[in-house]
């Protein structure tokens, strides 16, 4: 995950965010192999990428270089890094957030074959940087943030869907 975070909150927060998740969540490490299960947060510090290891499975490696859209960590820098390593692999979810920062990434992850998902206008906060992924045509599928985490499991094959609403496939 790249969230738009000050340094000094991004471990609070990856802290905050494993309390109140099924999964566990934590700040990214460098070098740090990637576990199932585990949702690894950019600290606010670096860019946040994925890397293919040697044995197939995948570590985050931590940048700190020029900003990205006016950002570090940025949403492309870990989008476009995903496209390239994982491919048709990945899943990409953009949510609210004000700019055009992760669009143009998660267009290139879509083009590398992987699912992409997009908050829709009524749940967000601010329709920025969702709107431009769906301006892009970057987006395979709008939803409201009550069902995003269902459409992630049921891209992963856990076939949750909220009771509510039929999945979209």
């Amino acid at each position: 995950m790249a969230q738009h975070m000050p340094e000094m909150f991004t471990g609070s927060f990856a802290h905050r965010l494993d309390l109140l998740s099924r999964i566990s969540v934590k700040e990214a490490a460098q070098g740090e192999m990637i576990e199932p299960g585990v949702a690894y947060l950019a600290p606010g510090h670096s860019h946040l990428l994925i890397k293919r290891t040697s044995n197939g499975g995948y570590q985050c490696e931590l940048s700190r270089s020029e900003r990205v859209n006016h950002h570090r960590p940025s949403v492309d820098v870990l989008f476009d890094s995903a496209a390239e390593q994982v491919g048709r692999a990945a899943i990409g979810v953009l949510l609210t957030g004000m700019g055009k920062d992760g669009a143009a990434g998660l267009l290139r992850m879509m083009q590398a074959g992987a699912w992409t998902i997009g908050q829709d206008e009524k749940t967000c906060v601010v329709y920025g940087m969702p709107r431009e992924a769906v301006l892009l045509g970057a987006v395979k599928e709008v939803v409201p943030i009550t069902e995003v985490a269902a459409r992630v499991l049921q891209r992963l094959g856990g076939g949750f869907h909220s009771p509510s609403e039929p999945p979209r496939v």
